[in-house]
């Protein structure tokens, strides 16, 4: 999917995907630091971002929408947070190892050679300590209407996923069916894998 394509969805005036944050990233917020950096990867329009900040994390968040990009800046100013912002493809995208406290990952759906190359990244990204969450559409969703890529080759299992955060310790891991409400895109009972990961 092209940043014409993102560009495209953002670019009403009301939040396509909602003003809640993430449920599985509320649900795991207990378990992430409430200081340092974190990072929002396909962030859209800056709402689990914003989430994050909110809780006192430096945030910055990461999506190929200029549009998007521009809504979750907005939205900041609007609430009094602080927030920085990077209009980029994420086979560009790259920070300094060791640098970061939290990165966040939800609905972000690539083909399998960069979801690995960026899985690899975020590896390296994280700090000792440092935290992982996702939440994507496992495989199966591709028979629903509910939300997520028509395309077979964007969904990856939890294996899959698993495998490629090696030299983190998974302390969540699930494939389940949840109902997910999240604006007009994602709504209704899907399929979707969960993790929560830390740096050793």
């Amino acid at each position: 999917m092209t940043s014409a394509f993102w560009n495209e969805r953002y670019g009403s005036e009301q939040l396509v995907y909602g003003e809640a944050p993430n449920d599985f990233l509320a649900q795991m917020a207990e378990r992430l630091p409430n200081s340092g950096h974190a990072l929002d990867i396909g962030a859209g329009e800056g709402r689990n971002a914003l989430f994050l900040a909110a809780r006192g994390l430096d945030v910055l968040a990461v999506d190929q929408s200029e549009i998007g990009m521009q809504k979750a800046q907005r939205l900041a100013r609007e609430r009094g947070l602080k927030l920085r912002t990077q209009a980029i493809d994420l086979g560009d995208f790259d920070v300094h190892p060791g640098s970061l406290d939290v990165v966040s990952s939800i609905f972000v759906h690539l083909p399998a050679a960069l979801r690995a190359a960026v899985h690899k990244r975020v590896v390296a990204w994280l700090k000792p300590g440092g935290v992982f969450v996702l939440e994507a559409y496992a495989p199966d969703q591709i028979r629903r209407d509910t939300g997520g890529p028509k395309d077979s080759a964007l969904l990856a299992s939890l294996e899959a996923i698993r495998a490629e955060l090696d030299g983190l310790q998974i302390e969540h891991q699930a494939a389940l069916v949840r109902n997910v409400a999240e604006g007009q895109f994602h709504t209704g009972e899907a399929s979707v894998v969960q993790i929560l990961a830390r740096k050793i």
